[in-house]
């Protein structure tokens, strides 16, 4: 997929795409709305509202080209270096960090494949289960539940796991048949997670075919692959999770 170059933009609680034309502040050279820099005189310009797809000028697909990201990562790192704005004005210095900023964040985010499926359900307004290491931590400290849902398919696994996590930790010696069972268990997650990282990148090809379909004719399978795609990472979450007690149990 081609990398649009684009324009830097600064983050808002609508998070749309900058839209039409605007003028230099410097040199009144009109230019689409959004850009990093006026491409007459190449001054900083004012950070403006846009989400993090819109801010590398990228359409909000899933498969994107991560090389192509990096490069024009890198090229907008070394034109807003701090050390090109020493001599500029107050506000370029304040645009320029802000857009710096912006840009690390929108980086970040794109180039991680889950980071980036994590972000456009966010930006679809969908709020997925909580399943970090902080979050179990503090539901543990609080006394509160944490948002999560076992995989019906998974029941009789995880109950069998719990079991013998509980056994591990009452006991005052490792039992080696125990780890043995813990090290099977953990392998058997651990290729459930590879089998779901190829279900997700189907599901992000559907997602992109719908986002180029026409709109009037997508609204059901874009909530249907939306939906699905929200499953599958909840189901991921879980099973990182189950393996990363385990590996806790394993080294305590």
């Amino acid at each position: 997929m081609k990398l649009f170059m684009a324009t830097g933009t600064h983050i808002a609680s609508t998070e749309k795409k900058a839209e039409g034309t605007v003028q230099c502040w410097s040199c009144d050279t009109p230019f689409p709305a959004g850009s990093h820099f006026c491409p007459h005189c190449s001054k900083v310009q004012k950070p403006v509202a846009a989400d993090y797809f819109s801010f590398f000028g990228l359409p909000r697909k899933l498969n994107i080209d991560v090389s192509a990201l990096e490069k024009e990562f890198y090229r907008l790192s070394r034109k807003l270096h701090p050390d090109l704005f020493a001599r500029a004005t107050a506000e370029e210095q304040e645009w320029s960090l802000e857009t710096s900023s912006r840009l690390n964040d929108a980086y970040r985010t794109l180039k991680d494949s889950i980071a980036r499926t994590q972000y456009l359900l966010s930006l679809e307004g969908v709020q997925l289960e909580e399943q970090s290491k902080a979050a179990t931590d503090r539901a543990r400290q609080t006394g509160e539940e944490k948002k999560q849902v076992v995989p019906p398919d998974l029941l009789e696994e995880v109950f069998e796991l719990n079991m013998q996590l509980q056994e591990l930790r009452m006991s005052d010696e490792k039992e080696p048949e125990v780890i043995a069972q813990l090290e099977t268990v953990k392998k058997n997650f651990e290729a459930k997670l590879q089998g779901l990282h190829f279900e997700l990148k189907k599901l992000w090809d559907g997602w992109d075919q719908v986002i180029s379909g026409e709109p009037q004719n997508n609204d059901s399978e874009r909530l249907k692959v939306r939906e699905q795609t929200v499953d599958m990472l909840n189901r991921r979450s879980y099973i990182r999770n189950l393996v990363r007690d385990v590996n806790e149990a394993l080294q305590n």
